[in-house]
């Protein structure tokens, strides 16, 4: 490869550990040019498949920052950039090597640590991000509704008796003024959830329909 070649191969490899959220080092050898194919296919947009010589490799890396994967670059190389999820791509390559022995995990390298072939395992037996985070999702929303209810259920109660003493008070106008009458100045500044209350209760005692009946004993019980 003439001198110019290898230092753009150089570049553009290191500019893909740069951007890479992990990456999958493999050996392709016995692998045909349809199998490959086939893999970078699985593999998906957020993944880069790149068959590599070791030795510009080698050079990349250290220009990237990325260090100890020297040991993993022998023999025929190909590399998995992942740009994407890294779970999703070690579960692509370790489904793909499962049904295409030729296809052969070394290792790779995620967040700066290097990985051996078991780790890379380990990573594809995890759950995806978008399930977690679906998960995750109803999680949150089953609390929401919990909490929802917990909420609404007072205010429903409140609400129906108070609807029952709206329609007593707008049936009987007077009724309004002889409670505030009746009622003592010491109790409407420090109780008034109890005078309320009573007048619900007053307000639905005289009301005859079991709506009214049924909000009484719910906010009194409640």
């Amino acid at each position: 490869m003439a001198r110019p070649d290898k230092a753009n191969s150089v570049a553009e490899l290191a500019e893909h550990f740069r951007a890479s959220n992990a990456a999958v080092l493999t050996e392709y050898r016995g692998l045909s040019v349809a199998q490959l194919k086939n893999l970078r296919r699985s593999l998906g947009s957020s993944v880069t498949y790149a068959v590599v010589k070791n030795t510009l490799t080698k050079i990349a890396a250290k220009d990237a920052g990325v260090e100890g994967i020297d040991a993993l670059l022998v023999g025929p190389s190909a590399i998995a950039f992942v740009t994407g999820d890294p779970v999703e791509a070690a579960k692509a390559i370790r489904d793909f090597a499962k049904d295409n022995p030729s296809l052969v995990i070394k290792g790779g390298v995620m967040d700066g640590a290097v990985l051996d072939a078991a780790a890379i395992q380990k990573i594809a037996d995890l759950e995806s991000r978008e399930v977690l985070l679906s998960k995750l999702a109803g999680a949150m929303k089953a609390k929401q509704s919990q909490a929802a209810a917990l909420f609404a259920a007072p205010l429903a109660k409140t609400a129906r008796a108070l609807g029952a003493l709206q329609s007593k008070l707008e049936a009987d106008p007077g009724a309004a003024s002889a409670s505030a009458e009746e009622a003592p100045p010491a109790v409407e500044a420090t109780a008034e959830a109890p005078v309320a209350v009573e007048e619900v209760a007053e307000v639905a005692a005289a009301d005859e329909t079991p709506e009214a009946a049924a909000a009484v004993e719910e906010t009194t019980e409640g």
